[in-house]
């Protein structure tokens, strides 16, 4: 199966990027994904199920102790392995 998450974390700072947005992308980066892309308002990353869930796992644990107050997300089937 094929996913495809979107995420942002709060609250947001329009001067500079804050800790807790800085981790989230870090660890989305740094996964084994086919595709990330992200943005000054959301982010978004595709690839396998489980690097999917396991990145997503990892990026909530993250945010939230680097000061996240709210991290909204979106996980879409897009897919099955490998098409």
């Amino acid at each position: 199966m094929r996913l495809r998450v979107e995420f942002t974390t709060e609250p947001f700072d329009l001067d500079e990027a804050p800790p807790h947005a800085l981790v989230a992308r870090e660890v989305i980066e740094a996964a084994e994904l086919d595709s990330v892309d992200v943005g000054p308002f959301g982010n978004t990353a595709e690839g396998g199920a489980e690097p999917v869930l396991a990145a997503v796992d990892a990026l909530l644990r993250k945010a939230l102790d680097a000061g996240a107050t709210r991290v909204s997300l979106q996980l879409n089937v897009i897919g099955e392995e490998g098409r």
